[in-house]
């Protein structure tokens, strides 16, 4: 039976790919698409998931536009990674999809409350709708299946030397989801960095010669461009989807897992404790090691079958 999947993402482009991925995959049912200012402004996320909704194909599935800025922060955008309009580097038609007039947050309560146990949160992006949406609604702790993210470090950062992208844009937002009490999987920096664009993927994206395997090795090139000493760039967002399909595609231990959200360096940092030192119990699985030709596999095949 297919999970049922709603992805809270600001794409960006591994968010564009980790969509394609659950849109294509027969272990997913793609309920919503709920969008959030991150990688950039949240005008220009939306826009970009109805762009990748329609070159992929999906048609049946609402977006939803969220929250424009964090909790309490000004907003941090990756410019310099996404470019300016977020998803730079392909040519995009016009978009064939729009959103609908419901609030991510609202369309995520409904959602989660009105299938009981059912549904399978997967944000991966700055955690402001998630926090929002438990706010609104408390008993969505109970009601969720899981909560897969995207986001963290349990070594070091990528935004600040002690912090990650998604959860450095709003620590507050993610002290609440982690602290919330309902199952959750952290895939963050440690495990996605083993997810590598490397130059034989390259060759592989582009042996699928589709017009979208063509957009999406665009799409590549321009994210890799900061990458190429590095062997080529992490594909982040679609490890979390990719946890929901196959959870035997990578690893995971149990930990404690606190956000800062005071300290004058380490803002975001996601403190990860493994060993129960500062004595609380494990509140996430966290994803440590990627079995990286099944990741693959799953990715390749997702462009396959769109085409």
């Amino acid at each position: 039976m297919a999970r049922q999947v709603i992805i809270d993402c600001d794409p960006g482009h591994d968010d564009a790919l980790a969509l394609m991925l659950a849109h294509a995959s027969p272990e997913v049912e793609l309920l919503a698409i709920t969008t959030v200012a991150g990688n950039q402004t949240l005008d220009r996320t939306t826009l970009n998931a109805r762009r990748v909704c329609t070159v992929a194909g999906i048609r049946d599935v609402p977006i939803a536009a969220g929250c424009d800025r964090p909790l309490l922060r000004e907003l941090v955008t990756a410019g310099e990674v996404h470019g300016a309009s977020g998803l730079d580097g392909a040519d995009w038609p016009e978009p064939a999809v729009d959103v609908v007039p419901e609030h991510a947050v609202d369309l995520i309560v409904d959602l989660v409350m009105g299938a009981p146990g059912q549904v399978t949160l997967v944000p991966i992006g700055p955690l402001t709708n998630i926090a929002l949406a438990l706010r609104r609604e408390p008993r969505i702790v109970g009601a969720v299946r899981e909560v897969v993210l995207m986001g963290g470090s349990f070594t070091r950062g990528n935004t600040s030397p002690a912090a990650e992208f998604n959860i450095y844009v709003d620590p507050e937002a993610a002290a609440a989801v982690f602290t919330a009490g309902w199952p959750l999987t952290m895939v963050g920096l440690d495990l996605t960095h083993q997810a590598r664009v490397t130059a034989e993927v390259m060759d592989r994206i582009t042996a699928v010669g589709t017009p979208l395997a063509t957009i999406v090795a665009q799409l590549m090139r321009f994210y890799g461009r900061l990458s190429v000493a590095q062997g080529g760039p992490p594909l982040h967002d679609p490890c979390a989807v990719a946890r929901v399909i196959d959870p035997d595609v990578m690893a995971c231990r149990d930990a404690f897992v606190a956000v800062e959200t005071q300290g004058q360096w380490t803002r975001g940092m996601t403190v990860t404790d493994f060993a129960g030192r500062l004595g609380h119990a494990a509140n996430a699985a966290v994803a440590t090691e990627l079995n990286v030709p099944a990741f693959w596999e799953l990715m390749l095949d997702a462009l396959r079958r769109l085409g």
